[in-house]
């Protein structure tokens, strides 16, 4: 069964920052477009980050500037750096897995939860 875990996640003070790291098992890694969504009290799910098989990058407007998503195919790990964190930062992120051709494979982690307060 494929695996997907966060971590990283928890109080941070605004200005502050954080490192989440989602670890992919049973899943050829490498072909998957890895992504960071984060859903708010009240809000639906949004992107944050997206990172293809090919190392490109897309960000939400919200975020572009001050996060950072990577990937290291070696560790089976995708990792959203988090800097300058605002209150509305404030989500349970989650870690996504996808990979389309013919079938269409879509996997997600069970969320961290970020707080940015003071």
């Amino acid at each position: 069964q494929v695996q997907l875990v966060e971590s990283g996640g928890g109080l941070v003070q605004p200005g502050g920052s954080l490192r989440l790291s989602c670890t992919a098992s049973r899943i050829n890694f490498s072909i998957y477009t890895m992504g960071w969504y984060r859903q708010a009290p009240g809000k639906q799910r949004e992107l944050v980050a997206r990172i293809t098989s090919d190392v490109t990058t897309t960000y939400a407007d919200a975020v572009k500037g001050r996060f950072t998503i990577s990937r290291d195919n070696r560790k089976n790990t995708v990792y959203l750096q988090m800097n300058s964190l605002k209150p509305e930062d404030t989500a349970v992120y989650y870690c996504n897995a996808d990979y389309a051709l013919g079938s269409r494979y879509d996997y997600w982690g069970q969320g961290t939860q970020v707080t940015v307060s003071s």
